[in-house]
């Protein structure tokens, strides 16, 4: 079942949910009065539904294609009409309207001659005369809404490459064309002709006017977003994200105003008062599984799927050296001693290695057998001489980072995803899979107290405030919760992430929580008073 979720958006409330599609739901678009709703299903389902906005109701429905052609993705209503929409799609162009008397919808057929499109986008002009297709071929189709016919075809000599993805009709009758390829063309209305263009980074997937027709926005499926004026033409961005899951975040050592995320393929440093990205550190075809900065703010440490460590220049990202083959599965995990000396890895091998870090050298100093899966987090002492990681064995080991020697080793019927030192170090805080926070004394390794951290899911994420009054885990549950590090109970909880919680980070000062998540996104919360 694929819902419709109405939303008051002044009061950002969900009003309602419209069951009726099957598996997707391949568009939307609303009536010029808001009296109607119409709904296009997907591949599976293949049905267009016009809804009563007002009675949260369907008023009625019928197979979007013919049966002769493919299915319809887009749908787009009239400008001045409550009773009339378009859908299109694979081979399909129709013009519906709908009888209010007998509550059904009747559809005519667009002609198009001999051309054979799938029809990607479409936009309607302001007095209905006319309504203009995006295709995948690269062209732009104007048709007739009165007689059904195409009236136009362009451009005629160099066709978009990758496709028509977005319009935008002005009033002035030219139009602005959004492509796969990431060009931003603006096209004379009669022919089509290009007059202006510029490039943006990654396939154009939107295209949306502020207001009067003096500027408009850009969205790609690079998670970036530009504005433009018509005037000028030149792109200028102004909101971007990771495309792929965040899998660590970290704020340097006494900076409560930048943070660093990696991601498949990337690196990047964000100025958190303004959310700006500062720097953009790329490696291609590779995942940065962790991330680390050294407490001199001098250098970033990160941790590759190509089992490699890769070390960076914050201020600019220009790289300083490279650890090759530094484990066979991939770096899992990785730490920075406080003297910036020495960094600990680990593996999807479950071997934890400790590298000597020199001006010019780096050398592998020590290897740590004990794990036997993947180790997924590593925490190290104030004063270097210890140290713990966390594997997906079910164990997590305490260290000794003098002798190099195993300590203690915790066994739990879980997966561990994460570890965190009481400020005190007298303590360590655990989660995973098993959905409970165990608290563990580092001594012995015995566990002294166990709490509930989800009724539903893994725990992939876990940070302490400095003082070790309060702590903060995210997980699988779409959950950021705040607890109370003595009595072991939430008192706060946020509400916001659509994907699993990744990590999870405390800023210094305590102003802000910072989480991340595996559908790209970064939600910045404001930390709570709990004075």
């Amino acid at each position: 079942q694929a819902d419709i979720i109405l939303w008051d958006f002044q009061k950002k409330e969900l009003l309602a949910r419209l069951p009726m599609h099957e598996g997707k739901v391949e568009g939307l678009s609303f009536s010029p009065s808001s009296l109607y709703l119409v709904s296009l299903g997907g591949q599976d389902d293949g049905r267009v539904v016009v809804w009563d906005v007002s009675k949260r109701e369907a008023v009625c429905g019928s197979p979007a294609s013919p049966r002769s052609a493919g299915n319809s993705n887009i749908v787009v209503c009239s400008s001045c009409r409550d009773d009339m929409f378009v859908t299109a799609g694979n081979l399909t162009i129709r013009i519906w309207e709908l009888d209010t008397k007998s509550k059904k919808i009747h559809p005519s057929e667009c002609r198009a001659g001999q051309l054979r499109r799938i029809n990607v986008c479409a936009k309607m002009t302001d007095d209905d005369s006319y309504f203009y297709l995006g295709t995948t071929s690269g062209d732009v189709l104007q048709l007739n809404t009165s007689n059904k016919l195409m009236t136009a075809c362009g451009p005629q000599k160099k066709k978009f490459s990758m496709g028509v993805t977005a319009l935008l009709l002005l009033k002035t009758g030219d139009l602005i064309v959004g492509t796969g390829e990431g060009t931003v063309a603006l096209c004379k209305g009669s022919d089509f002709k290009v007059m202006k263009r510029m490039e943006v980074e990654g396939g154009v997937t939107s295209l949306t006017c502020r207001g009067r027709d003096d500027e408009f926005f850009i969205g790609t499926n690079k998670c970036q977003i530009y504005r433009s004026d018509y005037a000028m033409f030149k792109e200028e961005l102004v909101a971007v994200c990771h495309t792929e899951a965040v899998n660590d975040i970290v704020f340097p050592e006494g900076y409560p105003d930048l943070f660093v995320t990696c991601s498949t393929n990337d690196i990047r440093v964000w100025y958190l008062p303004k959310c700006w990205e500062r720097l953009r550190i790329t490696v291609p075809n590779v995942t940065c599984h962790a991330v680390e900065v050294t407490r001199d703010g001098m250098v970033i440490i990160s941790a590759w799927s190509d089992g490699k460590i890769r070390a960076f220049v914050p201020a600019t990202g220009k790289p300083m050296y490279e650890i090759n083959d530094a484990h066979n599965l991939g770096v899992t995990a990785i730490a920075v001693t406080s003297d910036c000396k020495q960094i600990i890895s680990g593996g999807g091998d479950g071997q934890v290695r400790i590298w000597n870090i020199g001006e010019k050298t780096q050398k592998l100093r020590e290897v740590l057998k004990e794990h036997r899966g993947a180790v997924s987090c590593i925490k190290i002492s104030k004063n270097d001489k210890e140290g713990v990681t966390a594997s997906l064995d079910g164990t997590c080991v305490i260290w000794d980072l003098v002798r190099y020697v195993r300590k203690q080793m915790i066994l739990d019927n879980t997966l561990f995803k994460c570890v965190c030192y009481h400020p005190g170090e007298y303590q360590i805080i655990t989660s995973g899979t098993d959905r409970k926070i165990v608290y563990w004394e580092v001594f012995d390794g015995s566990a002294i107290r166990e709490v509930q951290g989800s009724l539903s899911s893994s725990i992939n994420g876990m940070d302490i405030t400095s003082d070790g009054a309060n702590f903060v885990t995210g997980g699988d549950d779409h959950l950021v919760k705040l607890w109370d590090y003595k009595e072991g109970e939430v008192t706060h909880v946020g509400v916001g992430h659509s994907g699993n919680i990744t990590r999870l980070k405390i800023c210094p000062g305590k102003k802000h929580i910072v989480s991340v998540s595996a559908d790209g996104a970064i939600l910045i919360w404001k930390y709570p008073s709990l004075g």
